[in-house]
């Protein structure tokens, strides 16, 4: 009866043990799954955050949207363009032949139609009258307008290497419309809009258009719309620049600009860059830039006397009408009705600060003979007398001449 009660005892035992153990294996496969998310948010989420594709395609997807979009908002902008040219340019008048130029149609003279643009380039220093004449060839139609290009190397004048070389890379590249390479300048004008703003054309479609106004690629294409193309130079000197004139690819146009060392000084004394800036400040090296420029005018106008001419600042200034019309025939461009408007609108009466082209233009380049005292021209003139005679301005004796007498001679540069 015993062993029979142990062996009931013992199946007893057995079945409760085999119940306990079915128990506790359904309830850890239920706690697993209750306390799944709590193990998901711990393992699975870190690994998740590591796990950067997803993200790195929808910002390539983001970044390829956005550049698409600049491309159609660029070719739109260019094609606007086009279409105003093409109107701007209606019934003018080419020069077929003149001036030593062939040209009888519009495609002749547009890049992206495989023409060459006529280009004129203004060469001087500052303050000697060039923004003016700068405005007035980029009064002409379908213009585009380079101005300083070489701004950002600050107060310098530009003689010879290594900085010549690296200019002049520029300037080329300028005048072919080719903008990749230029992130230097380019980034430079986004904080100095002045690159870009006396570029009428141009700055019109940037105030339209800003995410793409410093874009290489939209500036390239914009570029080479237009079939002549301008630029003026301050910073470079004559020398340095012959090599321009040796690219008959380019057919460049150039004008060496003078005004009377006198004048140049007393309108820098007004600008706040031009005091601590010796190569702006000192008479000795500006007059020495001036005998330098001479020289080589001399040997430039036998070598190139079809494309390049000097013009003294003054002679422009009392005669403005007959001598934008001897420097446009020079260039090869046509005395348009838009020039003869601003003349008639620049050079009557004086309208604003020391930078602005409006002026009465017989008296704004005598005014240094009232505004400097005569210790001040003695003194420039004892170091300029050389460039002055060079460049036939007459010296002024004392203080009572200096008020009254005529500082400039009839003047032709002398081969």
């Amino acid at each position: 009866m015993s062993k029979r009660l142990s062996f009931y005892c013992l199946i007893a035992l057995a079945s409760v043990c085999i119940f306990f153990l079915a128990f506790n294996q359904r309830y850890s496969s239920y706690l697993e799954h209750r306390l799944q998310p709590m193990i998901s948010d711990v393992e699975i989420r870190p690994r998740t955050t590591k796990i950067q594709e997803p993200v790195t395609v929808s910002q390539a997807y983001i970044t390829g949207s956005t550049d698409n979009a600049t491309i159609t908002e660029i070719q739109e902008v260019v094609d606007q363009q086009r279409r105003a040219i093409k109107r701007e340019m209606e019934n003018y008048e080419y020069p077929n032949g003149k001036y030593g130029i062939n040209v009888s149609k519009l495609e002749d003279l547009v890049m992206e139609k495989g023409g060459r643009p006529m280009r004129s380039i203004i060469l001087t220093s500052w303050r000697s009258g060039s923004t003016f004449l700068g405005d007035v060839v980029n009064a002409h139609p379908a213009n585009f307008y380079h101005y300083e290009p070489l701004l950002d190397y600050g107060i310098v004048q530009i003689r010879g290497s290594p900085l010549a070389e690296e200019s002049l890379t520029r300037i080329l590249s300028l005048l072919n419309c080719e903008y990749k390479e230029l992130d230097r300048y380019l980034d430079y004008g986004k904080t100095h809009h002045w690159v870009f703003n006396h570029n009428t054309h141009l700055w019109r479609q940037c105030q339209a258009h800003k995410r793409i106004c410093w874009d290489p690629r939209f500036v390239s294409k914009f570029c080479r719309l237009f079939p002549f193309q301008s630029m003026k130079l301050v910073r470079l000197r004559l020398h340095a620049a012959e090599s321009l004139l040796a690219e008959e690819d380019l057919g460049v146009r150039l004008v060496l600009l003078i005004r009377d060392p006198r004048g140049i000084l007393q309108s820098r004394k007004h600008r706040e860059w031009c005091p601590a800036k010796p190569d702006c400040s000192d008479p000795a090296l500006v007059c020495g830039d001036m005998v330098s420029d001479f020289n080589t005018a001399v040997e430039l106008s036998k070598k190139y006397p079809r494309s390049f001419r000097v013009v003294r600042y003054e002679d422009l200034s009392v005669d403005p009408y007959k001598h934008v019309q001897e420097l446009y025939n020079f260039y090869g461009l046509n005395f348009h009705v838009n020039v003869k408007k601003f003349l008639d609108t620049h050079t009557k009466n004086d309208v604003g600060g020391v930078s602005s082209t409006f002026r009465n233009s017989k008296v704004a380049p005598f005014h240094w003979r009232t505004d400097l005292d005569f210790e001040e021209v003695r003194e420039i003139q004892k170091v300029c007398a050389t460039a002055m005679q060079l460049w036939g301005y007459v010296m002024a004796l004392n203080s009572t001449h200096q008020k009254d007498f005529d500082p400039i001679t009839n003047y032709r540069l002398q081969l």
